[in-house]
């Protein structure tokens, strides 16, 4: 089975679907027309840019190069993860929460797989290494994103609650448990939501694209099913680790809560 190649001309008729929804959005005042226009810019830009990049890195398999541009990837998951919140941490707690869980959870279950599941010749193998970590990564940030936001955010809301649990002899882990526990289950609702309708509400994208590709599907789905399972651990695990850290970050050593290590929040 051939690929069907894509010309400029097939790509602006889609584009053109992008500007209608923005031509819509402006008539009806919903405010959404020029950031949808600027985000599908970016996304055009990002990924002409990424597919020179992976072209390039394809011809020329070295693991320096592979290094790099997975650290790359990781350091703008971190940043995307910090501007996301609306009550961020201050000083270098604000990247280094999320992307140090990223790095713990994304980074480690992409090796494993690599080294254990898929393992290609190498085993470091651009065209294997490079979508699996994105597919984690892109994942495991969304989740990581809305958890700390469901954290920051309820902890703010709940302080008097949570102040009054450590008067009455609560130590910071249990008067802040209730937040926590809810945040975490916030951040996984998106892969587990995708997990439950994969297949039957939706296909989803490495499926698709392998099958647009000419791979047989049953083999498609051998893929969509590791991917997912990947993706799940990796947002999981990556969600428990940024929320347990951020949460440590709200109290000092005397147990207090520090509502003020947070950007926007007051003593």
């Amino acid at each position: 089975m051939n690929v069907i190649a894509l010309s400029s001309l097939d790509l602006g008729v889609a584009a053109l679907l992008i500007m209608a929804l923005a031509g819509l959005s402006s008539r009806m005042r919903i405010g959404a027309g020029k950031p949808l226009l600027v985000s599908a810019a970016r996304s055009t830009v990002q990924l002409l840019l990424i597919g020179l990049v992976l072209k390039l890195l394809f011809e020329n398999a070295d693991p320096l190069w592979v290094a790099l541009l997975a650290a790359l990837m990781l350091l703008v998951a971190g940043r995307e993860v910090m501007v996301r919140q609306k009550r961020r941490f201050l000083g270098a707690w604000g990247f280094g929460v999320g992307t140090l869980s990223m790095f713990v959870s994304s980074f480690a279950i992409t090796v494993v797989a690599l080294l254990v599941v898929v393992s290609p010749e190498p085993w470091y193998a651009p065209q294997y290494a490079i979508p699996l970590l994105g597919m984690i990564l892109g994942n495991t940030m969304n989740g990581i994103s809305l958890g700390l936001d469901r954290l920051t955010q309820d902890a703010a809301q709940r302080r008097g609650v949570i102040e009054a649990r450590l008067a009455l002899g609560d130590d910071w882990r249990r008067a802040i448990s209730d937040s926590r526990r809810e945040a975490i289950r916030v951040g996984m609702i998106p892969i587990i939501n995708a997990m439950s309708a994969a297949g039957i509400v939706s296909l989803p994208g490495m499926m698709t694209g392998q099958i647009l590709a000419g791979t047989p599907p049953v083999e498609a789905v051998k893929y969509q099913i590791l991917v997912m399972f990947l993706i799940a651990g990796g947002t999981g695990f990556g969600t428990i680790v940024a929320v347990s850290l951020a949460a440590r970050r709200l109290f000092d050593e005397r147990q207090r809560l520090r509502l003020d290590r947070l950007g926007g929040a007051k003593e």
